[in-house]
């Protein structure tokens, strides 16, 4: 059943043509048309705006239960004590429903932020199996289309090596779209890059790994390998594959910054965790064109990670309206040049945007960075299908979910404070 959405001010992505049209939406497609028919729902957007739905490059919803959780057993004074006292004790204690709390709640957030499309990047050592589908379940429960991998790492002993691996291998061979995932070249060793090189060529995918997110990723590698972490990705084969995608790169030389360049891959900016974790300012135009925006796990809302970009890139690269906005809206170019699925042109946001001022095809820009926040997100539709209305969620529970969150959140705090 087709979707109308009557007296919608359409704001094209790209250009910001503003047409005062009638939508038809479908599950495979748009259509501008003069007249709504009784063969579909119909809904009124007189007075809001409705334009291409968002999606996040870098995200990690094992951190979603983080939120208020009891204060590490140590404070950690540098990113590798942050992830040993933080992240990596959190993800240690995760167990399916924990799992799939995270998920859904993550899912939940994204889709009434307007973000119908998350590239998520996963870790529970101690629930490896099966970790991916429950993510993927969740994620399509609430409606949000997703790209998965699980996190790579020799840290916690080959055997979660090798299961990890092979969750990656069930899980696309089951021809779910995914990346092969690993945690950073500090933690992954040679055979382990070298598998997981092979298995993303296996099933034509590219790598997602943290890459140069802190010195101590180039110090280690310098020592270890006797050259830089783009260098020896690229040494590897980890760049032959033009679906992987680079996060952080916070610590790059001028060299590694001609080799991902040339290359032409795509790079994660994900700045509010960079400046949380205390690991330093980039340059991304120094890099590539192709920056595309994430949140870490931070949060959900793409429209605060792109107005952290702009603020943030002021100092150290004069960072410009169209390139804050270009690197909200690469993603799209990143699914679809990838060949991934469900990023169409039938993912739409209304945006009931109060302004004061008007908004035009020219300030259009003014508004993104200034005006436009999570708060006027109003109704989402995600491959055809209107997933939140009225800020509400149609398929799903809230209620539920958040109950469910809470109640695994307590279980995993009163697991780190035995542990």
């Amino acid at each position: 059943m087709a979707l109308y959405l009557k007296n919608a001010a359409f704001i094209d992505w790209q250009t910001f043509k503003i047409t005062n049209t009638n939508i038809k939406v479908t599950d495979s497609k748009i259509e501008f048309v003069n007249n709504v028919h009784a063969d579909g729902r119909i809904i009124d957007c007189k007075g809001k705006f409705v334009t291409k739905s968002f999606a996040c490059g870098h995200h990690h919803i094992y951190s979603a239960l983080a939120r208020g959780m009891p204060a590490p057993k140590k404070i950690p004074n540098n990113f590798k004590e942050i992830l040993t006292y933080v992240w990596w004790a959190i993800d240690k204690l995760l167990d399916r429903d924990m799992i799939q709390a995270s998920a859904l709640s993550s899912a939940m957030y994204c889709a009434k932020n307007g973000v119908t499309f998350v590239i998520d990047h996963h870790a529970s050592p101690n629930a490896v199996e099966g970790s991916l589908d429950i993510i993927a379940e969740a994620f399509d429960k609430v409606g949000v289309s997703h790209l998965l991998c699980y996190e790579l790492s020799d840290r916690d002993g080959a055997d979660k090596a090798q299961a990890g691996l092979a969750e990656h291998e069930r899980y696309l061979s089951s021809g779910r779209q995914g990346h092969v995932g690993l945690h950073a070249s500090f933690t992954v060793g040679d055979e382990l890059l070298e598998n997981a090189v092979s298995l993303a060529k296996k099933y034509n995918t590219g790598l997602h790994i943290h890459t140069a997110e802190d010195k101590a990723d180039q110090d280690h590698c310098i020592k270890e390998h006797g050259k830089y972490v783009a260098e020896r990705l690229a040494d590897f084969g980890a760049l032959d594959m033009p679906q992987t995608i680079l996060v952080h790169c916070v610590h790059l030389n001028d060299n590694e910054k001609r080799i991902i360049r040339q290359s032409g891959h795509y790079v994660v900016e994900n700045i509010e965790s960079n400046q949380n974790n205390n690991v330093g300012l980039q340059n991304y135009a120094s890099i590539t064109e192709n920056v595309i925006l994430g949140t870490d796990g931070m949060h959900s809302d793409m429209l605060r990670s792109a107005k952290a970009a702009f603020l943030s890139g002021q100092a150290i690269e004069g960072i410009s309206f169209p390139e804050a906005y270009n690197r909200f809206r690469n993603v799209h170019k990143y699914i679809s040049s990838s060949g991934f699925n469900n990023d169409g042109d039938n993912n739409l946001v209304i945006l009931d945007y109060d302004s004061n001022t008007e908004l035009t095809q020219d300030n259009f820009l003014g508004h993104f960075i200034f005006g436009l926040e999570s708060r006027h997100v109003d109704s989402v539709i995600s491959n055809g299908e209107l997933i939140v209305h009225n800020k509400k969620l149609t398929r799903v529970n809230e209620d539920e979910i958040l109950a469910f969150s809470k109640e695994m959140s307590k279980k995993l705090w009163a697991k780190m404070e035995q542990a």
